[in-house]
């Protein structure tokens, strides 16, 4: 248990130092990120101390309370400035919630004139979430079982791999691709007429897929066709699994099961609302392109941008950007959602469910990448899709109870688990914002933003009691 607060102490001082980075760049919060860095630096240096002297190691169930403490613990230090600054308590651990777990919802309006080292700490949280995750995630969340870890490393280790043979290797090599990644999008970005401050923003909240922009607008501030197809391009960049470009990289093969599956589904959506937008409202067809291709990735890969109210395309529209809000990334990416992954194997469990109806005697075996699916696995997969709905329409039920319209509540439900962004409808769509919601509500979306970022039963499984007998007992001897 020491080693979970010994951590939490080290992310305290690490988010007091990005807070002196800060404060001493942009001297209009200079004062607010000064005295948040010194309080949570101070906090963390005693935290951290206190509980040094006694590591007894760090066990499969610490690792559950480690992960989603060390979560929770970012969004609470980073909404400490924004709270100093000018936000409710709530309304900044709902700010900071949303851009540690890269969802990009935001209560702020105004945007256009606030100013800048709050603007670039919303960007910084999000660039941090993004990493964080892709590490946390495929170094400590395989024990979940629930399918989409252990495809991950089916897919990307092989025992030649050594680039990827432990954790420490796998983290390194995943913030070079990262931080690659970034630095060219923040030049492209440069080249198509942003300013840097601009530039290093939208980088750093495109790569990580999380859609803060530093505009009321959204990416629809630059109008540029051509930054609009560059952002395309590198949020999709920064859906594909990690490490798959390491793999790339060494093995040079870029075959991969669900980047071809999210890829032709991309593909897919696009033409048919391309299409529909040109029938329905004479867009012409380059533009109506641009503008699907653009908000369809943003969508899917969990990011948030937007550039105009796409719910304003009809009916058929909004149907398939809510469906679109639970699909996802992919795994070990930083995007959100039910990942490309998982519905991958989904559709091959009903494809072969289907054939045994038919012939009941037929022995069928599913394989990924190659490899035959193991029944723990599938069987993790069901269980993360049977949860993720049961969660989904809970989330719903308990916004709905707030007076919330069904459309507002259930994409509000949707898109907090999925940590996409905006929702539906026009309080929380892609022309509004959450700032309208009471309090409550803003409580329930900042819970489902964690539980969605965090696959879900990394969090319930704290809320169990044999957890905590299995955990405290052995210590307490």
């Amino acid at each position: 248990m020491n080693f979970v607060v010994f951590i939490n102490g080290l992310v305290l001082v690490f988010f007091a130092a990005l807070m002196v980075i800060d404060a001493l760049i942009f001297p209009d919060t200079a004062k607010v990120f000064a005295l948040s860095g010194a309080l949570l630096g101070t906090l963390g240096a005693m935290v951290s101390v206190a509980s040094s002297s006694s590591f007894l190691g760090l066990g499969r169930l610490h690792t559950f309370l480690l992960t989603s403490s060390v979560w929770m613990t970012a969004a609470i230090a980073g909404a400490v400035p924004l709270a100093m600054w000018s936000l409710t308590p709530v309304d900044a651990l709902f700010e900071a919630m949303s851009g540690i777990t890269t969802t990009g919802s935001t209560v702020m309006s105004g945007l256009d004139t606030t100013p800048r080292g709050i603007i670039m700490w919303r960007a910084v949280l999000q660039g941090v979430g993004g990493v964080g995750f892709i590490v946390t995630g495929i170094a400590l969340l395989p024990i979940l079982k629930v399918g989409g870890m252990q495809l991950f490393r089916t897919e990307s280790s092989d025992k030649g791999d050594k680039e990827l043979s432990n954790a420490a290797m796998f983290a390194s090599a995943t913030l070079k691709i990262y931080g690659a990644l970034m630095g060219l999008c923040a030049l492209v970005y440069l080249a198509g007429g942003m300013s840097l401050f601009d530039a290093v923003t939208h980088a750093l909240t495109t790569l990580s897929t999380g859609g803060y922009s530093g505009y009321d607008a959204s990416f629809g501030h630059f109008e540029s066709a051509f930054l609009q197809w560059a952002a395309t391009l590198f949020m999709l960049l920064g859906a594909f699994p990690f490490a798959w470009y390491i793999r790339g990289i060494h093995r040079r093969t870029v075959r991969s099961e669900q980047v071809e599956a999210m890829l032709i589904t991309l593909a897919l959506v696009i033409i048919g609302l391309t299409v529909w937008l040109v029938w329905t409202s004479g867009e012409a067809p380059l533009i109506a392109l641009r503008m699907v291709a653009f908000n369809v990735v943003s969508v899917v890969t969990t990011t948030g941008y937007a550039t105009t109210d796409y719910t304003a395309w009809g009916p058929f529209a909004v149907v398939a950007f809510f469906i679109l809000t639970a699909v996802g990334g992919c795994t070990g990416s930083t995007a959100g959602g039910a990942k490309a992954m998982r519905w991958v194997v989904f559709s091959k469990a009903a494809r072969a469910q289907l054939k045994m109806i038919r012939s009941p005697h037929r022995v069928i075996s599913m394989k990924y990448e190659g490899r035959r699916i193991e029944d723990d696995v599938l069987a993790g997969v069901i269980t993360f899709f049977v949860i993720y709905m049961g969660t989904f329409l809970g989330l719903t039920t308990l916004l709905a109870f707030h007076d919330l319209d069904l459309a507002t509540a259930s994409s509000g439900a949707l898109t907090a688990l999925a940590n996409v962004g905006p929702g539906v409808g026009s309080i929380i769509g892609p022309a509004g914002n959450f700032s309208s919601l009471s309090d409550s509500v803003k409580v329930i979306l900042t819970f489902g933003m964690y539980l969605g970022r965090l696959e879900i039963l990394t969090v319930f499984v704290l809320f169990t009691p044999v957890f905590w007998r299995e955990i405290v007992i052995p210590e307490a001897r």
